[in-house]
């Protein structure tokens, strides 16, 4: 199933909206965390298309339907313009396992080169190992940043798995 890689128009709002509502939905349930992304999480994508612009989302499209998007996020600290992220890259519950995530990857790599970028990052949560598995099979294999985090409300760890280790120290995650 080869998807149309198109660039996002304002009359695909309402299908971003799902896709990122999908998208947190799959973080909720990875975390058993039924409040990640509040009440409407749809809305989200509003700020980040604001933020990043129409003209750096990209959409797949199977038999007209969108399925997949990505986005890709330029550094606001680099003022050179050499890094950008991607964020987000989501695919469709029904649609995953098909290669969209690899077609969409394929594209904002290739829109990346095109606009100079030299760092190019993505920074899955850790616990979505089918992500972390394509972005590796796909060349992300530097570790540029690590994000560390506590709970500050409470010190119940239910939640959290064990297995990462990092320069002998071990993790949650």
């Amino acid at each position: 199933m080869i998807p149309h890689i198109r660039q996002y128009s304002p009359s695909d709002l309402i299908y971003c909206r799902g896709l990122w509502e999908e998208l947190t939905q799959h973080h909720r349930e990875i975390y058993h965390d039924p409040f990640i992304g509040g009440k409407e999480p749809g809305l989200y994508f509003d700020k980040h298309l604001e933020r990043v612009g129409p003209e750096l989302i990209w959409l797949a499209e199977i038999r007209g339907d969108v399925v997949g998007l990505v986005g890709l996020m330029m550094d606001e600290r680099d003022q050179e313009g050499h890094s950008a992220e991607i964020e987000p890259i989501v695919v469709g519950r029904l649609f995953q396992g098909k290669g969209i995530g690899r077609a969409l990857l394929n594209r904002v790599i290739k829109e990346a080169k095109k606009r100079g970028i030299i760092y190019l990052s993505i920074k899955p949560v850790a616990r979505n190992i089918a992500a972390i598995d394509l972005y590796y099979d796909v060349g992300f294999r530097l570790l540029g940043e690590i994000e560390m985090f506590m709970n500050l409300k409470s010190t119940e760890t239910q939640n959290w798995e064990s297995g990462i280790e990092l320069f002998g120290h071990a993790f949650k995650y």
